[in-house]
Formats: C-alpha cells, structure tokens, sequence
C-alpha cells in the first residue's frame, strides 16, 4: 500500500489514536472503591468460567463509538451496535453503556424492550475486551474478573474502558476478582469443563506481560478461570490491534467440538496462520482427554464491496466471531452468498437447537472486530 493510499484508506483498529494512561487504567478499579483479590490456596479451583452456551442472565454492550476514532463511519457504527443490540434482546435482556450525553441516542438506536441502560465514560466499542470476565462458583457464587485492559498493548487510549470491568462489577453485584494479568476477554475461549485455547501471540506478549513466563500466565488463567488445561495456539503478533485474539480463529461448540478459520485466501497473512491452528487443534485432546473434533469456517472471498470494505486491509471478515444468546447464535454476514449460506447451514448444524440469525456489520468490521468482539455476557447462576 502506498503511502497515499494509507492517509486516505478507511479508519481501521490500528489507527485509533495513542492517549495512554497505564497507571490511571491499572489504578481505576481501586479509585472506584474495589478491593483486589489476588489468587491464593484457598480460592483456586473455586471459580469456574462457564461456557458461553450456558444460559444467560444478561449480554451487555458499549454504545461508545466517537469520531476521535471512527471518523466518517461513527454514525453507521452507532447503527450497527443499535441492530446488534435490538436482536440480542429477542432473545435476553441487554445492558448498554454509554456517555450520558449519548443517552437519548443510545435509546433511539438501541431501543428499550428488553433492554436496560448504564451511563458511564467510555473509550470505544469493543465489550468483550474490557468488560468483566465472569465466573461461577456452584454454589450461586458470581465473581467477576479483570485482566487489567491495557488497550491491547498501550496502542489505543483506554483510560475509561479500564474502569469498565469493575463497573460491571458492582452493577452486576458479583465479587470484583482483579487479577494481576493483562489481557481481555476475546483472548479466552473455554469449554466450561476445564479447557481453554488462547493465543501465545496476544498472552504471552511484552506489551501486555512483559515479566510473565508461559508458565506463570497459564497458572494464572488457570487459577482465574478455573482451567485444568489450556491448548496454546501461536497466533500472530502486530498484523492487528490485538494481536490475534482467540475469538477470530476457534471456538468451542460444546466440550470436545471446535469450530476453526481456515482461511482460504493465498494472499493472506492469515492463511499460514489458520492451518497451523488446524494442525494443532486436531491433533490435541481436552482436559478429559478427548481428541477434539474440528469444524472449520471460511472467510468470504468476496465480500461486498463498499466504503467500509475499500482499501481497508484490517476489514474483519470473519465467521467465526459469533455470539451465543439463549436460544440463538447471532452471526455475521458479509454478501457473499456461497459462503454466507455455509456458515448458516454449519452453525445451524453445530447448534440445532438455537437459530442463526445473521446481521450486516459491515460498519462494526471495517474496524477489525466482530459481533463477538462488541458484546460480553453475564452467566445464570
């Protein structure tokens, strides 16, 4: 790309402006009156994160685009988390954020049946990366996690989406769990049954841990989540924002079941990427030590073509950033017909008893995330 076509292609994740605090960000939860609970003996084990796919109580969303970052594409974005909203919300009720001074906007695009409103500052869109990670304990125990959002390696200013996880936190009314960890939650994918896959490229990363092991960042997320296994994918550092959350390249369908990216286009970085996951994926077993069965997903090969897709190389284009709702799977589309049409008919196959519903996010992905990266959920104790 030329340096021409770079000053004029469309606002991308990796162009979000630089307006970092890391002390404020790590302190904000203190400032907020929450105390820390670092792991010990006595809680490890007791905490258990849940599969996505178990009931919910609630999904939560951040009505925060502003055009400091989304430039010309802030209203269209503003359209898409009100679509993403309005359809969660047949399904569960919805929690929004947002700015108070964006209240009556948020309602406009968002709606009310179902749905309830917080007002807070915010930074930007991306829920699943600063809100709470919860936890279950069996026993009607909420907790909620932090992992200190950084954003993503200090590349983008995050000053008030660090104070977001102990926010939900006392929303919520769970027990605020603040690890010692930076990260976010579309870095983790768990079964609900002990295993994990994660990515080496966006956990073990000097821009998040710079004085963590391998090993000390897995006993944490394993003592955090309450994992017995976590099967490591290397991902791919620095070709996007997060440096290649989990969230875009597997996903458990149940315990035992995957669902991979296989990208198919020769020209992507991603490609290489994606088959070195496969390799891994099917030939690893979970925490029970079951050998995992792999589905894959395709990005489409042509998707359509407007202003959120021209000259924009971070377009997000991918399938496998779906969310699960009580009773559906919320998903992308991207106006390729063949290859719209087969993920509708693999996840419809993967979840027979929920319904596919798939959403035009074209807006949402010209800033290189999902459907999966803009909401985050809140598990039914």
């Amino acid at each position: 790309m030329s340096a021409s076509d770079k000053d004029q292609h469309s606002p991308t994740r990796r162009d979000f402006i630089k307006q970092v605090s890391v002390i404020a960000g790590l302190g904000a939860a203190a400032s907020l009156g929450f105390s820390f609970a670092p792991v010990h003996a006595a809680t490890q084990g007791r905490w258990r994160m849940p599969d996505e796919g178990d009931r919910h109580e609630r999904a939560f969303i951040a009505f925060g685009a502003q055009s400091a970052i989304w430039e010309d594409f802030t209203p269209e974005v503003q359209a898409t988390m009100g679509l993403i909203a309005r359809t969660i919300a047949r399904y569960e009720p919805v929690t929004v954020f947002c700015r108070q001074g964006e209240r009556r906007l948020a309602e406009r695009q968002c709606g009310t049946a179902n749905i309830t409103y917080v007002t807070t500052e915010l930074d930007d869109i991306w829920m699943r990366d600063i809100s709470a990670n919860f936890v279950i304990d069996g026993e009607g125990g909420l907790g909620a996690v932090d992992f200190n959002f950084n954003g993503w390696g200090n590349k983008q200013q995050h000053d008030e989406d660090a104070q977001v996880a102990a926010l939900v936190a006392e929303t919520t009314q769970a027990r605020y769990l603040r690890s010692e960890l930076v990260g976010e939650g579309g870095g983790i994918e768990v079964d609900g049954h002990g295993t994990g896959i994660m990515t080496e490229s966006s956990w073990i990363n000097r821009n998040r841990n710079p004085d963590w092991t391998k090993a000390e960042v897995e006993q944490e997320l394993k003592d955090r989540l309450g994992l017995r296994k976590i099967i490591w994918l290397p991902g791919i550092k620095g070709k996007d924002i997060t440096d290649a959350h989990v969230d875009f390249y597997a996903r458990f369908v149940k315990p035992g079941v995957v669902v991979a990216n296989l990208d198919n286009d020769p020209d992507s970085y991603d490609r290489n990427v994606t088959l070195a996951h496969l390799d891994i994926l099917k030939n690893a077993t979970d925490a029970d030590g079951r050998k995992l069965q792999v589905h894959t997903l395709s990005p489409p090969l042509n998707p359509r073509k407007s202003q959120f897709t021209r000259n924009n190389p971070d377009f997000a284009a991918g399938y496998i950033n779906y969310f699960l709702v009580n009773g559906a799977v919320i998903s992308p589309e991207f106006g390729d017909k063949a290859a719209d049409t087969k993920a509708f008919e693999l996840l419809s196959q993967l979840y027979p008893d929920r319904e596919v519903v798939q959403l035009n996010i074209d807006a949402v992905a010209a800033g290189g995330g999902g459907i999966h990266c803009v909401t985050s959920h809140q598990p039914a104790v």
